[in-house]
């Protein structure tokens, strides 16, 4: 029998395209179901971070490396609180300041925060090489009393990307050489952006 090749999808997207594509058109409820095939819907705050990439979108499930997914808001959230960052295993802590994520064209599209996974309760907390990039999108909306749009975060919907830290450069540090920064369109059959490669 002649050998099948199956084609290994390699999800290559720049802080960029996660917010101004993938997130921005998942919180106008575009493209859902194509949207889906890379990145889902998952709490990932409910799962221990070993469970995550079983989880990934089908396109990205053999990916060893980093697995993306759209993260509702917590009710407790929504209703004015702090979110439980919390598993069974151990808990999210973030670490450094919150970043600022720009556009090519030097504009504050998003705001990215690092998280690092502690395993473990109380006194056996033990740090994690687990990290998470949660971004949240910025939009400007119309104010009455003001005559320009007025930044607004979007804290509807968060994409997370979660990763291992192994001391070697990760895949979305070595995007091939011809896949630029402008992302493309999603069709129906895959996802044909410049973010994506399929070896």
């Amino acid at each position: 029998m002649a050998d099948q090749h199956v084609p290994v999808y390699r999800f290559y997207p720049t802080e960029e395209e996660l917010i101004s594509f993938y997130l921005s058109n998942k919180l106008q409820n575009h493209r859902t179901c194509d949207l889906h095939r890379v990145i889902p819907v998952v709490n990932v705050y409910e799962h221990n971070p070993t469970h995550l990439p079983r989880l990934a979108g089908e396109l990205c499930r053999r990916d060893t490396e980093q697995w993306f997914f759209f993260v509702p808001r917590q009710e407790r959230e929504a209703q004015g609180g702090r979110p439980s960052r919390t598993t069974a295993s151990g808990y999210w802590k973030a670490t450094g300041s919150p970043n600022y994520v720009y556009s090519s064209d030097n504009k504050v599209i998003g705001v990215k925060k690092t998280m690092v996974f502690y395993e473990g309760k109380s006194r056996t907390v033990k740090k994690t090489q687990w990290k998470m990039n949660e971004y949240r999108a910025i939009r400007e909306e119309a104010d009455g009393s003001n005559d320009f749009p007025v930044p607004k975060l979007c804290h509807e919907l968060s994409l997370c990307r979660v990763y291992v830290v192994s001391g070697t450069t990760r895949a979305f540090d070595r995007r091939p050489f011809g896949i630029g920064p402008t992302t493309g369109m999603i069709n129906a059959s895959t996802v044909a952006s410049s973010s994506v490669s399929i070896l």
